[in-house]
C-alpha cells in the first residue's frame, strides 16, 4: 500500500508550496529612532515610579542619555543605576560574551554590593580571580584604618592588589578599557569606578620577520599586539626620552595607535604634523597600518611609497635615533616610519650589520636591479623596433631568426609574458604552504618552454622577462618593488611607440614627479634635490665611525650623533702628542 501511495504521489502533480522570499529593506532611520525613543521614554517612566526621591537628579541624567542620545551620564552612587546603564550599552543579555559578575566587597564586617564587567576571552581569568575578586571578596579580616575612612580609598589602597588599575569618573573611560581587554569594577556608594588592565587574549609570539629577513642581524619581528611592539622598541632604545603617545582611530573599531619619537631629537613640527594627521582621521574601522598609511600620506596617486613600512624593531629604533617619528597600529605587525626619501627605500636592514665593502657591493647590485626592473623591457622594445643598429650583427641575426615564426608584434609578445609572469607571482603568493613557490618555479618553466615551442614568444624574450623579475625581487622594500612593477608597463609602451625618445620622456616625467613630491615636508629626493649639507647614507654607505651627523633634511634638534673621533683607541696621547687622531 505504501508503495502504491508513493507511486501515486510521483505521478500526480502537486502545486509546490510557496517559499517566503527575503527582501533586505532600507532602514527608516527617523522612524526607527522615534520608536526607540518612545520605548525608552516609556521604560524610563516606569523606572521613575520606583526610584527614590534622593536620587532623582542622577535618574534625570540617565533619562536624557537614553531618550535624547546625548552624552553618557556620570557614574552614579547607586549601583543599580550603573548596572542598568552597563547592561544597556553592552546589550546584555543579547551579547553573549559580555560577563557581568555581581559580588559583595567585604570591608571589615560589612558587605557592600559591587559588580564587574568584562569580555569573556579577552581577559586573563587567573589575574581577575587572584588580583581582583579574591581580595575584594575574601579579605574580611581587615579593618578600616582611621586615615582610610573613604570606601574608594580603602579599596584602592588595601584591597585591589592589581598593579595596573585606575579610578575613573566617566562611563566612556570604563567602556574603552573593557573594549580593549580590561574590566570595569563598580561599587555601591561610589560615584567613580575602577578600570583594570587584565588583557589575556590570544596573540602571536615574537617570531622572525617574513618580508625583511637578514642573514646577519637581529631576528625579531613585530607582532599584532601594540604593547609587545612598543616593548620591543624600548628594548632596543633604553632612553627615557623615547615617547609613546597613544591615540584611538576609528569611530567603531577604536583601534589603538601609538606615535613614537625621541623628544630631544625629533623636530617638534614633524611630531605635531603626525599627531594632527592621525587625530583628524574620521573613519568607522581601521584594522592595519596599511590603511593608516593611505589616510596620512601626502599624495595618494604617486606609485612610490612615502613612508617606510617595516616589521623590524631594530630598523625602527635606528630611524628614531635619526630624528624621525613612527606609528604603530594595534593588530598590525608593520610599523610606519616617516619621513622617508627615495634612497632609504633601497636600503636593507642588513646594511648596518655588514662591513662597508660588502654593504656597498650589495647597494650597487640593488641599484642595477632597479634599473633592470624598470627599464630593461622598455629598452628591448626600443632597440628592436627603432634602434637595430645598436645590436651586434650576429645577435641581430639570431634575434630575427628566433622571431621569424612568432605571429605577434614585439609589444604583444612582451605584454603576454609580463602579464603571465605577474599571474604566476600572484598565484604563488595566494596558494598556501610550500606549494606556492613550487607552483611559481614549475609554472614559469612550463609556460616559458611551451610558449617558445608553440612559437608564441621568442627565447630572448623569456630571458628578458626572467631577468626583469629577478631585478624586482632584489628590491628590499616590498611597496617600492610594486612601484617599479607598475611603471615598467608604462616604459614598455613608451619604448615601443617612440624608442629612446619615449624612454627619455618617461624618465624626465617620473623625475619631475618625484622631485616635486614630499614626505611629511621632506623632499622625496633629498639630499640631492634640493641639496642639503652632507650626503649622508644615500647611495653608498659610510663606515660606522664616520657617521657623525644626522640627516640634515630632517632638521633634528641635535645634528651630531657622535664625536668626530668615535674610535677612542685610535687616539694616542703621549705627553700631549696626538699622533693618530685629528
Amino acid at each position: 500500500m505504501n508503495l502504491l501511495n508513493t507511486l501515486k504521489g510521483l505521478l500526480i502533480y502537486k502545486e509546490p508550496e510557496p517559499v517566503e522570499k527575503f527582501i533586505l529593506r532600507e532602514n527608516d532611520n527617523e522612524a526607527s529612532l522615534s520608536n526607540q525613543t518612545d520605548n525608552k521614554q516609556t521604560d524610563n517612566k516606569q523606572q521613575d515610579q520606583k526610584e527614590n526621591e534622593s536620587d532623582r537628579g542622577t535618574k534625570k541624567l540617565k533619562r536624557q542619555d537614553r531618550g535624547g542620545g546625548g552624552e553618557p551620564p556620570p557614574i552614579s552612587r547607586m549601583l543599580q543605576n550603573n548596572l542598568d546603564y552597563i547592561k544597556e550599552r553592552f546589550s546584555v543579555p543579547t551579547n553573549s560574551d559580555v560577563m557581568i559578575r555581581e559580588f559583595n566587597v567585604i570591608v571589615g564586617k560589612k558587605a557592600i554590593p559591587a559588580f564587574m564587567v568584562y569580555y569573556d576571552g579577552m581577559v586573563d581569568r587567573i589575574v581577575v580571580d587572584t588580583d581582583i575578586l579574591m581580595p575584594l571578596m575574601l579579605l574580611s579580616n581587615l579593618d578600616i584604618k582611621s586615615g582610610d575612612a573613604r570606601i574608594d580609598v580603602y579599596i584602592r589602597n588595601h584591597l585591589l592588589t592589581h598593579n595596573q588599575i585606575k579610578e575613573v569618573e566617566e562611563f566612556d573611560q570604563v567602556l574603552g578599557e573593557v573594549n580593549f581587554g580590561g574590566c570595569g569594577i563598580f561599587v555601591d556608594g561610589m560615584n567613580t569606578a575602577f578600570a583594570a588592565d587584565v588583557k589575556g587574549f590570544e596573540h602571536r609570539t615574537v617570531e622572525r620577520p617574513n618580508t625583511e629577513m637578514v642573514i646577519q642581524g637581529p631576528q625579531e619581528g613585530f607582532t599584532e599586539t601594540i604593547r609587545v611592539n612598543t616593548a620591543l622598541i624600548r628594548k632596543k632604545l633604553k632612553d627615557e626620552n623615547l615617547i609613546v603617545e597613544d591615540h584611538l582611530v576609528g569611530e567603531r573599531s577604536k583601534t589603538p595607535c601609538s606615535i613614537l619619537y625621541i623628544k630631544n631629537l625629533a623636530n617638534d613640527s614633524l611630531v605635531a604634523e603626525v599627531r594632527r594627521r592621525l587625530g583628524s582621521i574620521k573613519v568607522d574601522y581601521v584594522q592595519d597600518s596599511g590603511e593608516i598609511e593611505q589616510l596620512i600620506e601626502d599624495s595618494t596617486y604617486i606609485t612610490s611609497p612615502q613612508m617606510v613600512s617595516t616589521e623590524r624593531p631594530d630598523r625602527v629604533a635606528a630611524m628614531l635615533t635619526e630624528g624621525r617619528a613612527a606609528v604603530i597600529v594595534h593588530g598590525s605587525p608593520f610599523a610606519l616610519v616617516m619621513p622617508t626619501t627615495a634612497f632609504e627605500l633601497i636600503h636593507s636592514p642588513e646594511d648596518s650589520y655588514l662591513r662597508v665593502p660588502y654593504a656597498n657591493l650589495l647597494r650597487c647590485i640593488r641599484t642595477i636591479a632597479i634599473l633592470v626592473a624598470l627599464l630593461l623591457p622598455g629598452l628591448y622594445m626600443a632597440i628592436t623596433n627603432f634602434h637595430q643598429e645598436m645590436i651586434p650583427t650576429g645577435l641581430l641575426l639570431s634575434l630575427e631568426a628566433a622571431r621569424e615564426k612568432v605571429p605577434f608584434p614585439s609589444i604583444v609578445e612582451i605584454l603576454i609574458m609580463e602579464v603571465s609572469f605577474e599571474l604566476i607571482r600572484e598565484a604563488g603568493i595566494r596558494i598556501p604552504g610550500t606549494i606556492g613557490p613550487t607552483l611559481g618555479i614549475i609554472g614559469a618553466l612550463i609556460l616559458g618552454q611551451a610558449a617558445v615551442a608553440a612559437s608564441i614568444v621568442s627565447p630572448i624574450l623569456i630571458i628578458i622577462v626572467a631577468v626583469t623579475g629577478l631585478g624586482s625581487f632584489a628590491i628590499p622594500s616590498y611597496s617600492y618593488a610594486y612601484s617599479f612593477r607598475i611603471l615598467r608597463f608604462g616604459y614598455i609602451v613608451l619604448g615601443s611607440v617612440a624608442g629612446f625618445l619615449g624612454l627619455s620622456l618617461g624618465i624626465f616625467l617620473q623625475g619631475m614627479l618625484l622631485v616635486s613630491s614630499k614626505s611629511f615636508g621632506v623632499p622625496f629626493f633629498a639630499p640631492f634635490a634640493p641639496r642639503t649639507a652632507g650626503l649622508g647614507d644615500t647611495l653608498l654607505q659610510d663606515p660606522v665611525w664616520k657617521r657623525e651627523r644626522r640627516p640634515d633634511y630632517l632638521n633634528p634638534k641635535d645634528n651630531f650623533r657622535q664625536p668626530k673621533i668615535s674610535r677612542g683607541w685610535t687616539r694616542q696621547n703621549n705627553g700631549g702628542d696626538n699622533r693618530n687622531g685629528k
